[in-house]
């Protein structure tokens, strides 16, 4: 009798087991074929206003418009974040961005380096504050912004950027190869006290 009652409830719980397995595996079907409609429903959309629209559209700017408005349905902390942003963010919060290590400014027309910040590829070559580079890979930069100069001076470490520097005070243009590197940001990178117990600071921004 007890064996027979283990059995029963050894068959039940199997049983009960395969309902609960076929019930959720028929749930996650089903979110599953709605998710992929959904996606060939937005595929459909994409395709056509690719196709159709009056003027181009890049297939890119699509899709990455989609992501962001599904990610603002979900919350005011969800945001997409494209290249050039998540760049930024990162810039922001560890202080650092891979670069030649100068601050520019454009003055009078003219892309102009304020400082090279110290022990950079820029400070290591020589770049002096003042100095204009009139080129960027043999392409002028006159009227250029300050944000495409640098677009087109950062770029991943271990890669050359060449540049023409106009410096005062010399007649011909100089040539510069520079291999850029990861750029520390350090606000304070000097401090100490003075044997008159006077403290000091110095100050990058």
């Amino acid at each position: 009798m007890v064996k027979e009652y283990l059995t029963i409830r050894k068959s039940t719980l199997f049983l009960a087991v395969i309902l609960v397995g076929l019930l959720i595996g028929g749930l996650v079907y089903a979110l599953s074929d709605n998710l992929y409609a959904s996606l060939k429903d937005f595929g459909e959309v994409a395709t056509v206003v690719n196709s159709q629209y009056v003027e181009d559209v890049k297939s890119q700017d699509l899709i990455e418009a989609g992501i962001e408005g599904m990610l603002k349905s979900l919350d005011r902390y969800s945001e997409f974040l494209d290249e050039k942003q998540y760049r930024a963010l990162l810039e922001d919060t560890y202080g650092q961005f891979e670069g030649l290590g100068i601050e520019i400014a454009i003055t009078n027309g003219w892309l102009t380096v304020i400082a090279p910040l110290e022990d950079t590829p820029a400070d290591r070559m020589g770049i002096q504050a003042g100095d204009r580079i009139i080129k960027i890979e043999g392409v002028s930069t006159e009227g250029i912004t300050a944000e495409e100069a640098v677009g087109k001076l950062r770029g991943k470490k271990g890669t050359e950027v060449h540049i023409t520097i106009q410096r005062e005070g010399i007649a011909e243009p100089m040539e510069y190869t520079i291999v850029r590197d990861v750029i520390e940001l350090r606000s304070v990178p000097y401090y100490g006290v003075t044997k008159n117990k006077i403290g000091y600071v110095r100050l990058n921004q």
